[in-house]
């Protein structure tokens, strides 16, 4: 039996390559806290999760504090008690995504050390279900961008073989909406899917509104529409929408997500490793919504996505934003704008740890053993 004998914890402050905007915020940082687990046998394993410019410091402080401590020593193949063991020692901040966020950088970590002990990518290990995945792209869709330059980059991507494009939604009136919206369909045609994302910035007055503005679109999805808590609202919104309407990346538990599709609140899962707590609930998010017959087309952080949804029989497609270009040495291997699962064994990234080293935050950098 490998036992988890050393766990190095590190924060890397990332600024976005692109200025990323959306209904309620702008993006300026991304702290993304890596793990890396080494067990009895010298076999090791890494994970990360990530934040939008704020927390960071108090995930680490949950780590270093609280978390790694009790992962050294155990088994490491073992990942379900584990999981479920630190979830129960955190039970008074969860559920949340400072909690979430830092176990799913641990649970990560571990999935990362079983797949290379077995020589399998991630993909393979957790179901296997296709070689890879068609992307959609958010990176030219953010809200500050002028419409111009939204059906560029529509149709830009639309050449490289990407089956979508995001737009952020939520200008001061939806006429605006519309007009941006109405400008990228007309140059995209039909048959390429146009996503958009309201980020929680809606009323559900307004969003039933906007959703009704915007049926002629034809859009894959409205994500996000209203505050991620309210269920109910969800529920009367979905059920006059004819629109899709896609959640889960501000939900934090695997009851949230059951809520929500027992209750037909939404009709396409978002689930976000980092922010339900890693692969562990992952998985089990995206069994559940095979069962209600929903796609997962999982938020952001496509270079660990790309292997999960590849992994399931209902992944459908993987957001296309680059996160770790700094950090890696080979990329996610994208072609006719299909993102490829890694055939290497682990998640599938390569980390250039002279660069995760060079950038760490020294104040958060800690080595546990045992």
């Amino acid at each position: 039996m490998a036992t988890i004998e050393r766990i190095e914890l590190r924060m890397v402050d990332l600024v976005p390559k692109v200025k990323r905007t959306d209904a309620i915020q702008s993006f300026v940082s991304q702290e993304t806290p890596i793990v890396t687990i080494t067990d009895s046998d010298g076999a090791s394993g890494t994970g990360y999760s990530y934040t939008i410019g704020t927390g960071g410091s108090s995930v680490m402080r949950l780590l270093v504090d609280h978390l790694a401590p009790r992962v050294v020593g155990r088994d490491a193949e073992r990942i379900e008690a584990i999981w479920h063991e630190l979830e129960f020692v955190t039970h008074a901040t969860t559920i949340g995504a400072i909690t979430a966020i830092a176990l799913a950088a641990i649970d990560t970590a571990l999935w990362d050390l079983r797949a290379r002990r077995q020589g399998l990518p991630l993909w393979k290990l957790a179901g296997g279900a296709r070689e890879k995945c068609p992307l959609y792209t958010t990176e030219g869709g953010w809200l500050h961008i002028e419409t111009e330059a939204l059906v560029e980059d529509a149709v830009a991507a639309k050449a490289k073989g990407f089956v979508g494009s995001k737009v952020k939604i939520g200008r001061p009136h939806g006429s605006e909406d519309l007009a941006r919206l109405s400008a990228v369909r007309k140059a995209v045609g039909e048959g390429y899917e146009i996503m958009t994302d309201a980020n929680q910035g809606f009323g559900l007055d307004e969003a039933i509104r906007r959703a009704e503005r915007l049926r002629d679109i034809d859009l894959a999805w409205i994500e996000e529409p209203l505050a991620a808590d309210d269920i109910d609202g969800h529920m009367r919104l979905n059920a006059r929408s004819s629109t899709p309407i896609a959640v889960g990346e501000s939900l934090y538990s695997i009851r949230h997500f059951r809520e929500y599709m027992q209750k037909g609140a939404c009709s396409v899962v978002q689930v976000d490793v980092g922010r339900i707590g890693g692969i562990t609930p992952w998985l089990k998010v995206a069994h559940a919504a095979e069962a209600f017959d929903m796609p997962v087309c999982p938020h952001f952080l496509m270079e660990l996505h790309v292997s999960l949804v590849c992994a399931v029989q209902n992944g459908k497609y993987v957001e296309y934003i680059p996160q770790l270009d700094d950090l890696t040495g080979r990329r996610m291997t994208i072609a006719d704008g299909y993102a490829h699962a890694p055939e290497d064994p682990g998640i599938g990234i390569d980390w250039d740890w002279d660069a995760v080293r060079g950038r760490s935050v020294e104040e958060f950098t800690r080595e546990i053993r045992r």
